[in-house]
């Protein structure tokens, strides 16, 4: 469970199988009419399709010319790569339809770009499930070979739920994912090559993230890794330039290592202070409590944070208040929760790390769905919540890569996640970190996912949720 800082040396380029989803599509049924070709589309969103490896749907050479192959490829933002999922039941790019060759009903027909018609080979369902299935054929858009190499032809096939059948399209009746504050990835600026947040931006979308950590300084003195200043060093610079973007930030106090501020400060009063100035440094819209080690495990630690937190609630209206929290395969010790309910302590969300809790060779997409059902049943019994009232109180707090424990887990893993998150309406959707969404080049430890990948693919997945 533990997010061990630093960590060592992660092997270069570990590749990860990317594990297939269990189970069949059910697609929707087949549209009745025929549109003509020249009417125009009424756009519901416009944005890139990401699908195996956070490849993009791409037309290939850019040429907007009738057959031009509908290819994967790597993510680069160009009008080659932007997709409008419209009403009419058309994907368009370049002005023109995905369509599937001849008409073909056929697996392995292979997509392209043509002029728009109308006609039903053009006709796509983007389903919640993150399929996209041509309702003439009840046949899914497929990566062919289960390829995630750049080039590889799209092509349509019979529905298998295989990770090389699921994307993640711009949102159907919106412009933009409408949760942006649930998901903020973190980013430690104290090792493993801090990445510019612009850049992350830039490139996926995301605008705010989770900073890490604020700690003691040894005594009840809130400082970045209790040691670097709140004002007027880089942790700061990395706020300012998130807000400059249109994000912001939500500091993470706690940690695995280090002096605790929820263990140095001698009284509630006392913390809830320490926690105030953080708040008020900055302008905070909300916090990140990362509860791990001796800070978790002491229940008059624990009393003490919840007591603080209750006294913050009172004195920041709107502020959001997220507690992370370790978790086994079935679920979190259910201690913490308990303390929290009885208090009367309402938390914004209750996320869990499922990982690094002997999850070894074994699917980390399954294991950390069954661990999010255990959360949801601790907290239904804790504070009397129905099934719909705790998954919105829900997070999960992910790691992307090899773990600490050599746990492996996926991009394809990252969607299995994002669907029970869109599935069930989940508060928060973060993982450990940004700083590793990158393939290993030989760079400082924790700078990498320790998997092939491209940069921010894990990032792009959590990217499309929308609250």
């Amino acid at each position: 469970m533990a997010r061990l800082l630093p960590r060592t040396a992660l092997p270069a380029l570990a590749v990860a199988a990317l594990t297939l989803s269990a189970g069949l599509l059910t697609t929707t049924p087949a549209a009745s009419a025929v549109d003509a070709g020249t009417s125009p589309a009424v756009a519901a969103a416009t944005g890139s399709i990401t699908g195996l490896a956070g490849k993009c749907l791409d037309v290939a050479g850019a040429s907007s010319a009738d057959g031009t192959a509908v290819q994967l490829y790597d993510c680069n933002g160009s009008a080659a790569q932007q997709w409008t999922v419209s009403t009419d039941g058309t994907l368009r790019a370049l002005g023109k339809c995905l369509d599937v060759t001849g008409g073909s009903t056929a697996d392995g027909a292979k997509a392209q770009l043509w002029t728009c018609t109308g006609a039903a080979n053009q006709k796509w369902t983007v389903t919640a499930a993150h399929d996209i299935v041509n309702p003439q054929a009840d046949k899914c858009l497929d990566a062919t070979g289960n390829s995630s190499a750049n080039g590889t032809r799209a092509q349509i096939w019979t529905c298998t739920g295989g990770a090389n059948q699921k994307w993640t399209a711009p949102a159907a009746g919106g412009t933009a994912p409408s949760a942006p504050m649930a998901v903020a990835p973190y980013l430690y600026n104290g090792w493993g090559s801090p990445p510019n947040p612009g850049t992350v931006t830039a490139a996926t979308g995301v605008k705010w993230f989770t900073l890490a950590f604020v700690l003691s300084n040894g005594y009840c003195n809130p400082q970045w890794d209790g040691s670097r200043p709140l004002t007027g060093g880089v942790d700061q610079q990395t706020v300012t330039a998130v807000r400059a973007g249109g994000g912001d930030v939500i500091p993470s106090f706690g940690g695995y290592s280090g002096n605790k501020l929820e263990s140095s400060c001698g009284s509630a009063g006392e913390l809830a202070a320490a926690y105030q100035k953080v708040i008020n440094a900055y302008g905070l819209k909300a916090i990140d409590i990362d509860l791990e080690a001796d800070a978790y495990s002491n229940p008059t630690v624990q009393q003490r944070t919840v007591d603080a937190l209750k006294t913050v609630k009172a004195a920041n209206p709107g502020l959001k208040v997220y507690i992370t929290i370790g978790t086994g395969q079935s679920g979190p010790d259910t201690g913490l929760i308990k303390r929290a309910a009885a208090s009367g302590l309402p938390v914004d969300a209750w996320a869990i790390m499922p990982f690094d809790f002997g999850g070894a060779g074994q699917n980390m997409g399954t294991l950390t769905l069954r661990a999010a059902e255990g959360l949801r049943t601790a907290l239904k019994a804790a504070y009397g919540y129905s099934d719909d009232q705790a998954y919105r109180v829900m997070g999960i707090s992910s790691m992307n890569g090899i773990t600490d424990q050599n746990e492996t887990v996926t991009v394809a893993d990252f969607r299995t996640i994002l669907g029970y998150a869109q599935q069930h309406h989940l508060a928060r959707l973060t993982f450990w970190s940004v700083n590793r969404d990158r393939p290993c080049t030989g760079g400082p430890a924790d700078s990498c996912s320790g998997v092939g990948q491209s940069d921010w693919d894990y990032t792009r997945v959590f990217a499309a949720y929308t609250g």
